[in-house]
């Protein structure tokens, strides 16, 4: 298949390595123009994913229009901030070959600040309307640095459609990553969007030099508040236990790739936000979902303590030491609600 990437930082330039590795004609859209540039002279992304060799079919380019054309497949791997834009100057630069596509798939994490959509309600609201029927996430536990080296990785192609998820699964599966199919698209973006924000938490606690011990219970309670919010929109609960839910959170917390849990060790040094953004080449997208989480649980009634604290914490100026309190002298409670 002739495959369009658009997105030219360190996970769409891996996710370009593996179509590439399986046969596909790639052609990978970098925003912007002096990345593009070097990694034409270099075949490397010097920037999001050094030391990784790009191989010559890999076409980089900075048109939309270029992209696109004749492609069978869209695959975004923008920052979830700009997939809108991106979506929509696509559809209007490059419309009747969009429209040609066969399916599209989306790798970006996170919810729109604004309107708290979901990455794949992004795109169909920005894309035209066959295409928008047409859209599979691709998610799980995976760090770009390991799969552009074919360290073994497993993620999960969802879409409601089965049949697409398992087209997505085929074109994408290599011998080192290994690719499972899944139905509920709501419970894998909610799961991999929030397990950022707890990663965050997770960081922050290692930067205030806390112990195994508090990051299980981060993680174990982080985990129940992203089931809590997705069953609530309509997700399956087994979908947490799974590689979008726990796999990924257990990926995003315990990694030194992860930039959310970087981040958060970082302010729990006592760095401040903006300096612990200005330190980070590539985007944290917890810190936005962390926002976004909170709104979206508020409106539909769901409690969210871990969320709240870290968005204390990032927005609000509250200590680390203080919200990691304030969770410990919550009410006692029982752990589970058939307890309750």
């Amino acid at each position: 298949m002739r495959i369009a990437v658009i997105g030219g930082g360190g996970w769409g330039t891996a996710l370009s390595l593996v179509l590439e590795s399986r046969g596909h004609e790639v052609r990978l859209w970098v925003y912007e123009p002096e990345l593009a540039e070097a990694m034409r002279a270099s075949r490397a992304n010097a920037r999001f994913l050094p030391g990784v060799a790009i191989p010559e079919p890999i076409r980089i380019t900075t048109s939309l229009s270029e992209a696109a054309d004749g492609a069978e497949a869209f695959l975004f791997v923008t920052p979830s901030h700009a997939l809108r834009a991106t979506a929509v100057r696509l559809r209007d630069e490059a419309g009747e070959a969009v429209q040609r596509a066969r399916y599209v798939v989306v790798a970006t994490k996170g919810l729109e600040t604004k309107t708290l959509l979901r990455m794949s309600e992004v795109l169909a609201a920005s894309l035209p309307e066959r295409q928008a029927r047409q859209i599979a996430v691709l998610a799980g536990p995976s760090h770009a640095e390991e799969v552009a080296r074919r360290v073994p990785t497993l993620i999960v192609s969802a879409s409601r459609d089965a049949s697409l998820a398992v087209a997505v699964q085929e074109a994408f599966s290599t011998e080192w990553l290994r690719i499972y199919t899944n139905e509920d698209v709501i419970g894998v973006e909610i799961a991999v969007s929030l397990k950022n924000v707890i990663a965050i938490a997770a960081g922050i606690g290692d930067g205030l030099g806390f112990g195994d011990s508090t990051k299980a219970a981060l993680l174990t309670r982080g985990l129940a508040e992203m089931a809590r919010l997705g069953q609530t929109l309509g997700a399956r609960a087994e979908t947490f236990s799974g590689l979008a839910g726990m796999g990924d959170l257990i990926a995003t917390a315990t990694s030194r790739h992860s930039r959310n849990r970087r981040l958060g060790e970082a302010i729990g040094r006592g760095s401040t936000l903006a300096d612990a953004l200005a330190a980070s080449p590539m985007v944290v997208e917890g810190v936005g979902t962390a926002q976004a989480a909170l709104l979206l649980a508020r409106r539909h009634g769901v409690e969210l303590p871990i969320v709240e604290q870290v968005h204390a914490i990032l927005y609000e100026g509250k200590s680390a030491r203080t919200a990691l309190r304030e969770l410990l002298t919550r009410d006692l409670k029982a752990e589970t609600r058939t307890h309750s």
